[in-house]
């Protein structure tokens, strides 16, 4: 794996433009939330960065198809540099309204599909299409995704404290460059693939999706859990700023937890990956995820909950890992791309609801009974998805699709 060049881009890429893009996760609602102080106008800043997933996310796949992976990766970095420094321009001008703030989120958000899809789709083509080996490779770019996860949030806190917000929308916006030039100059995979009939039309990836037994009810149920999940988000930002006294560092360290959890968590899931059952192992994760968040509802210092956050985001590589090897590695070559841009616009279609519906949820509810319900609910979906998972675990490898073009 040191030996792949092109495999070390991508994953120097990832980490460098993920970290900066954690740190706006923290940074963003936080400044929402300084300046307003409604969970409320909060929840709608997160909707707005991901409404434009489920708005342009099956487009995008026909925009990897035409390019390819590379040149996808490079136009969305390409374009998300100077998105990310309109924020806080408008701020030291004096001209950001909250309406400009939700526009700018918006377009930011609009690279996130063809970017998340243009990565996943290029790991095949580096380490080859067997299953496991996607896994493995999946888990690891999840490790280093996750060690962003830790840092990212840290350094938001310190430099949210030490400055302000806007100034750490500054770092992400660099990051996001530097994503670009590694990506044009040390990656050489990602080429354009070669379409066929049944590979065409703006929907051929819903249409493999609808047609296999075990993908279709897989984006539905994830698509609830995602309902539910993102609300966790909301919490957090409001666990840091009534409880812990607004503090900046404490909501570092929070998000912190979630990152160091996810490391663990993918060690895990690589070493799992290679000798378990690859459906088993994401139904155990989704089943116990859930399962310490309902601590947060008690009056726990910090450092505990920190440890709560990161017991959640264990459990997250090994769901996420296996099940992305599964989807990439069924799908046929030519479809890969708007496959993968498919199932992440169904499965985060009601992700934005989601992050309403916890800032509106917060806004009329105290944190301890917000935290009892968001976890059972949680728990709920999560034995949906298993059920999904177990049932349809003997499905066919892939399932035919007429060669004809519709959408």
């Amino acid at each position: 794996m040191r030996r792949n060049r092109s495999l070390l881009g991508v994953v120097a890429a990832e980490l460098v433009s993920l970290t900066g893009t954690a740190m706006t996760f923290v940074a963003l609602p936080w400044f929402v939330l300084a300046t307003t102080g409604s969970t409320a106008k909060m929840g709608w800043v997160l909707a707005a960065e991901m409404l434009p997933m489920a708005l342009f996310g099956i487009p995008a796949g026909s925009l990897i198809a035409r390019l390819g992976a590379k040149r996808t990766m490079l136009l969305c970095d390409g374009a998300r540099a100077p998105l990310m420094l309109v924020i806080p321009i408008l701020h030291a001008t004096g001209q950001l309204s909250f309406a400009a703030l939700l526009g700018a989120t918006f377009a930011v958000g609009a690279f996130a599909a063809p970017y998340f899809g243009s990565s996943r789709t290029i790991v095949p083509e580096v380490v080859g299409d067997d299953e496991r080996a996607v896994a493995e490779v999946g888990a690891v770019l999840t490790g280093g995704n996750q060690v962003a996860q830790i840092v990212g949030p840290v350094l938001a806190g310190v430099l949210i404290a030490a400055s302000s917000p806007p100034a750490v929308l500054v770092v992400d916006a660099c990051t996001y460059a530097f994503s670009f030039l590694a990506i044009a100059v040390v990656v050489r995979a990602g080429r354009r693939v070669e379409q066929t009939e049944r590979s065409r039309g703006v929907l051929a990836g819903v249409r493999f999706i609808r047609r296999d037994a075990l993908l279709g009810p897989l984006v539905i149920a994830a698509c609830v859990i995602n309902l539910v999940a993102n609300g966790i988000v909301i919490g957090v930002q409001g666990l840091a700023y009534y409880r812990y006294g607004a503090s900046a560092h404490v909501l570092g360290f929070l998000f912190g937890g979630f990152g160091a959890g996810a490391l663990l968590g993918a060690i895990a899931a690589q070493q799992l990956a290679q000798r378990s059952d690859l459906l088993r192992l994401s139904t155990v994760g989704i089943v116990a995820m859930p399962l310490p968040l309902f601590l947060l509802a008690l009056h726990l210092p910090w450092a505990a909950a920190m440890v709560v956050t990161g017991a959640f985001a264990f459990f997250t590589p090994l769901v996420n890992a296996p099940l992305l090897a599964i989807l990439t590695v069924r799908t046929p070559v030519e479809l890969r791309g708007k496959v993968l841009t498919a199932v992440m616009t169904v499965a985060t279609m009601a992700g934005p609801f989601g992050f309403l519906g916890a800032g509106l949820l917060l806004h009329h509810v105290t944190l301890t009974a917000f935290f009892l319900v968001l976890p059972a609910l949680l728990a709920l979906a999560g034995v949906g998805f298993a059920g999904v998972l177990l049932r349809n675990g003997a499905a066919p490898d892939v399932v035919a699709v007429p060669d004809v073009a519709h959408g």
